[in-house]
């Protein structure tokens, strides 16, 4: 078994703070993303 604990051994309340995580995860590379877009999109502009 994984170091993590097996999904169907975690509390309800475990898998609710992980998955809370993931979220807040997802929303942070979606913006990472769009700043990253933002700048190519400068940057060729510039040229």
């Amino acid at each position: 078994m994984d170091k993590e604990k097996d999904d169907s051994l975690k509390s309800r309340q475990e898998l609710l703070r992980e998955l809370e995580l993931m979220h807040c995860e997802n929303a942070y590379l979606k913006k990472l993303d769009a700043l990253v877009q933002e700048r190519i999109t400068l940057e060729k502009g510039r040229k």
